[in-house]
C-alpha cells in the first residue's frame, strides 16, 4: 500500500477562491500529465489543444498555469495552476503534484476523480504525513505536532506545535537515548570484558550523570505535560459561587459580550453554560454554573450538582465572592469544595467598597490567590486575566520551555514508563545490583525512547496516530 500513488483533497471542505487536489507517489507525473494541459499566452480557453505533458517534461519546484481536461476529449474542467515536485525533497519525499483550481466542492471532486481514474488511490487519514515519516522525512515526534498545529487555537499553542514540528522535542528524547544508550554499551562491554570494568563503568558518576541527563530531562517532560494538554485542548475553568453573586455577569464580562442572563432574581442560571475563549493566549473553556445554596428545588439541586463536579473536572476554578456581604456559611461550604484545587479567590463588587480591605479574607483562605474587581464595571478584569494566563507554570508564562513539553498522552506515557526504567536503573546502581541487570534496565529505557521517536513500531500503533489526521494531510 505504501507504494500505491495517492490522491485527496487537502483543503477543507465548502467553498473558498483556491482548492487543492494533491498526488504522492511514482505515479504523480504521469496522472498529471493525463488530466493537464498547459496554457497559452495567458488564456485556458484558446481553440488549439496544447499537446499533454510527459513525467520527464515536469521540472521541480516549479508552478505551471493551464487547464484540467477529462480524457479522452478533453472536457474542460477547470482553470488551474499546477505545482510540481521531484522527491526526495518533497514532504513526503515522494513525487508530489499540487492542483490548484477553483475552490468549489464539485470542481474538487470532480478534479479528484480524475486523478483516481488514472490510477491513484484515495489517500487514508494522515497518509501523506505517515509517508513523510516512513520516508525519514521527520520522526514520529515532528508528524504529530502536525495534527498540533493545524488544530491550534491560539498564538501560543502554534507556538508550541511549530516548536515540536521543528524537532525542539524530538532533540530532548534523542539526547536522553544517547546517554542510555552509551551506558548499555558500556554495561555490555562490562559483561563481556568483566576484568576491564572498573575502567569502562564507574557507579557514582554513573548515577550522578543519569539524575542529571535523563531522569531531569524526562521528569520535566512529564511536569509541562499538563501545559502542553491546556494550550492545546484549553484550560476547562469553572466559576463558582453563591447565588447572585456576579459568576454570569463575570462570564459576560469576559467573553465580552452579553451571553449568559443577568437578573437579581437568584437562581437565574441552573444548568451548565460553556464558552470557549483566549485569554492571554491561552485557550479557555469557560463554564458558568448554578449557585451553590440549600435549596428544595429539584431542578436547581441538579444544577448544584452540577456545578460540583464541573469544577472537580476543572484545572482551575474561579471562586466568587460578594465583597460587600463579606465570607458567609454558604461560601465556606464552597471553598470546602475548592480548597484543595488551583483556585482564585475573586472579590465581586469592588465598586461598592470603600476600601479594599473591608473585605475579611477568613485566614484558612489566605493561601489563594486573591484578585478584587467589579464584573459590574470591569475593574480589574484585566488582573484577573493574568492571573489565569499564568496558571501555566513560571516557564511557560514567559514563552520558554516549549521543548520541555510532552505533546500528547501517548508521549507522556511513553515517558512515565521510561522514568520508571530509569528510577530502576538509578535504585540497582546504588543497591550494587549486577550489570546483567542493569543492562535490562537500560535497554528497557532505550526501547521506550524508541517508541516516542517512532522506531520499529507495529503498523497497527501507526494506524492508530495518523488516523487522527484530517484526510489531505
Amino acid at each position: 500500500m505504501e507504494n500505491d500513488t495517492i490522491a485527496a483533497i487537502a483543503t477543507p471542505k465548502g467553498w473558498g477562491g483556491i482548492g487543492i487536489v494533491k498526488i504522492s507517489g511514482s505515479d504523480a507525473f504521469h496522472i498529471a500529465g493525463a488530466v493537464f494541459r498547459p496554457g497559452r499566452s495567458g488564456s485556458a480557453m484558446e481553440e488549439t489543444t496544447p499537446p499533454s505533458l510527459r513525467p520527464e517534461d515536469f521540472k521541480s519546484h516549479r508552478i505551471r498555469y493551464g487547464r484540467v481536461e477529462k480524457p479522452p476529449k478533453g472536457r474542460i474542467i477547470d482553470e488551474v495552476l499546477l505545482s510540481t515536485m521531484r522527491g526526495p525533497h518533497t514532504y513526503t519525499g515522494e513525487d508530489v503534484v499540487e492542483i490548484n483550481g477553483h475552490g468549489g466542492p464539485a470542481v474538487m471532486r470532480t478534479i479528484l476523480e480524475l486523478v483516481v481514474e488514472q490510477g491513484a488511490r484515495l489517500a487514508d487519514p494522515g497518509e501523506f504525513t505517515k509517508r513523510a515519516f516512513l520516508n525519514g522525512r521527520m520522526d514520529l515526534t515532528q508528524a504529530e505536532a502536525v495534527v498540533d498545529v493545524i488544530q491550534a487555537k491560539t498564538e501560543r499553542a502554534l507556538q508550541l506545535a511549530a516548536a515540536h514540528l521543528e524537532g525542539r522535542f524530538g532533540t530532548v528524547v534523542r539526547r536522553v537515548r544517547s546517554v542510555l544508550t552509551d551506558l548499555r554499551v558500556r554495561l555490555e562491554a562490562g559483561i563481556d570484558f568483566p576484568e576491564a570494568v572498573s575502567e569502562v563503568f564507574d557507579r557514582p558518576t554513573t548515577s550522578a550523570l543519569l539524575e542529571k541527563q535523563a531522569k531531569r530531562p524526562l521528569a520535566r517532560l512529564i511536569k509541562g505535560f499538563r501545559n502542553g494538554r491546556i494550550l492545546r485542548e484549553g484550560l476547562r475553568l469553572t466559576v463558582l459561587g453563591t447565588p447572585n453573586v456576579g459568576k454570569s455577569s463575570l462570564m459576560n464580562r469576559l467573553l465580552k459580550t452579553e451571553r449568559v442572563i443577568v437578573a437579581p432574581v437568584p437562581g437565574t442560571t441552573r444548568d451548565l453554560v460553556e464558552e470557549a475563549l483566549d485569554i492571554n493566549g491561552v485557550p479557555v473553556i469557560l463554564t458558568d454554573t448554578a449557585g451553590i445554596h440549600p435549596t428544595a428545588d429539584p431542578v436547581e439541586r441538579i444544577g448544584i450538582q452540577k456545578a460540583r463536579e464541573a469544577a472537580e473536572r476543572s484545572d482551575l476554578v474561579l471562586f466568587m465572592v460578594d465583597g460587600v456581604r463579606g465570607a458567609t456559611e454558604a461560601d465556606e461550604t464552597i471553598y470546602q469544595v475548592v480548597r484543595a484545587q488551583p483556585t482564585i479567590l475573586v472579590i465581586n463588587k469592588i465598586d461598592l467598597l470603600e476600601e479594599r480591605a473591608a473585605f475579611h479574607v477568613p485566614q484558612k483562605w489566605g493561601h489563594l490567590e486573591q484578585v478584587y474587581l467589579s464584573a459590574r464595571t470591569g475593574e480589574g478584569i484585566d488582573r484577573l486575566e493574568r492571573a489565569i494566563a499564568n496558571g501555566l507554570d513560571e516557564e511557560r508564562r514567559h514563552g520558554h520551555g516549549f521543548s520541555d513539553v510532552a505533546p500528547n498522552l501517548r508521549q507522556k506515557d511513553c515517558i512515565d514508563r521510561i522514568l520508571v526504567s530509569v528510577n530502576r536503573l538509578m535504585d540497582e546502581l546504588a543497591n550494587g545490583s549486577p550489570e546483567e541487570i542493569l543492562a535490562i534496565d537500560a535497554k528497557e529505557a532505550v526501547e521506550g525512547l524508541n517508541e516516542v521517536l517512532g522506531d520499529h513500531l507495529s503498523e497497527e500503533i501507526l494506524e492508530q496516530i495518523f488516523g487522527r489526521f484530517c484526510v489531505g494531510k
